[in-house]
């Protein structure tokens, strides 16, 4: 009896060393389409056995979808965050055009926008872009099902593009250029003149002035933290999807992220956009994690190669991303700088090499460097 009770107590020994050493795992993925429940459901289910822990999914804005399609994720032991965009939002009739943001040149996002058609950026300073996103966030905190808000597309566009895509688009973007400099609607440049004395429609070149582009972090700064009390007050966490750093996100995006009241942060440690290796990831995870002094959890978000074999003749950065020989790297530097797991983009880029090279990674030990 008492060789079965030491053996019991090895075997749960054993169990609970493993489980400790899983590194959390979440994903982004979305839907639901046409899939049936069943459908959905066997999915859920797989990406639960292969180890991912919480889903950040995209399903629109209806509460109802996501009542739906919370259950079943639900039903496969996983965390259902769902991830809504923010400042990006097409045409809504209930989303006047003077709401969105104007750039230097004058244009509105709404029918000019940067880059790309669904460029359409709502300006963080108006009061009816926050009660927009407020009777928003707050209808889909308030399902059951929901577990967290996942901010997406919370800043201003790039007014400086990851240097990988410079190419695609054609650019240099080695300063801030007007088409995608933004907020000069009247609101902004009467609030900043009134806080600064400054008119920065009269400056020369306004990316030298350090208080307007304080002025801009600010303005998402204070949109995310009214946003976080809005969902916590339906008792559901809330984050965010965020770019590097926060050095590169404030340099490209105007996010000063690491002043969020957020409950945990997603950064986009998409290295093959910084045309840099899977090492760099834990280079930038360990500033991201210092950045809020270790007091907010970190989930490096890791960008997958959809088409490894081909990845050389791609040309399309969007399809570039971690090979299968190099998801152990970018786990293990992630880890090791101190982040509390990853987040993958996607699942569904995800090749069988990859999950086999993803498992062993996410099953190491990585408490001692």
């Amino acid at each position: 009896m008492k060789k079965l009770f030491v053996t019991a107590v090895v075997i749960f020994t054993m169990i609970s060393c493993a489980e400790k050493t899983k590194v959390p795992v979440y994903a982004w993925t979305g839907g639901p389409g046409e899939a049936t429940d069943q459908e959905l459901a066997e999915k859920f289910k797989n990406y639960k056995e292969k180890g991912i822990d919480g889903l950040m999914y995209n399903g629109g804005h209806d509460p109802e979808t996501y009542k739906r399609v919370g259950k079943l994720v639900k039903g496969a032991g996983m965390e259902f965050h769902t991830w809504v965009p923010t400042m990006v939002q097409g045409d809504n009739p209930k989303l006047p055009a003077d709401l969105y943001a104007v750039n230097r040149n004058g244009e509105s996002a709404f029918d000019k926008p940067a880059y790309v058609s669904y460029y359409k950026f709502l300006c963080p300073n108006k009061e009816g872009s926050f009660e927009f996103l407020s009777d928003l966030y707050g209808s889909i905190a308030a399902v059951e099902e929901v577990d967290g808000i996942h901010l997406d597309y919370i800043r201003f566009p790039d007014v400086i593009l990851a240097e990988g895509l410079w190419d695609k688009y054609g650019l240099v973007m080695n300063e801030e250029y007007p088409v995608a400099d933004y907020c000069y609607c009247d609101k902004c440049v009467a609030d900043f003149k009134e806080k600064s004395g400054i008119d920065i429609k009269e400056v020369e070149d306004p990316s030298q002035v350090q208080e307007w582009k304080q002025f801009r972090y600010d303005l998402i700064t204070n949109i995310v933290n009214r946003l976080v009390e809005v969902v916590h007050a339906k008792g559901k966490k809330i984050n965010a999807a965020v770019f590097p750093g926060p050095s590169n996100a404030m340099k490209m995006v105007r996010q000063e992220w690491n002043k969020w009241n957020l409950d945990s942060f997603y950064p986009m440690n998409y290295n093959d956009f910084y045309l840099k290796g899977p090492e760099w990831v834990g280079e930038i995870t360990k500033e991201e994690v210092t950045s809020v002094k270790g007091q907010k959890p970190i989930y490096s978000g890791l960008f997958i190669c959809p088409n490894p074999e081909n990845k050389t003749e791609e040309n399309d950065p969007e399809n570039h991303g971690l090979l299968p020989s190099e998801i152990e790297s970018a786990i293990r530097g992630s880890m090791e700088n101190g982040a509390a797991g990853i987040c993958l983009f996607t699942p569904e880029r995800m090749k069988p090499e990859h999950w086999e090279a993803f498992d062993k990674a996410i099953h190491a030990d990585y408490s001692k460097k």
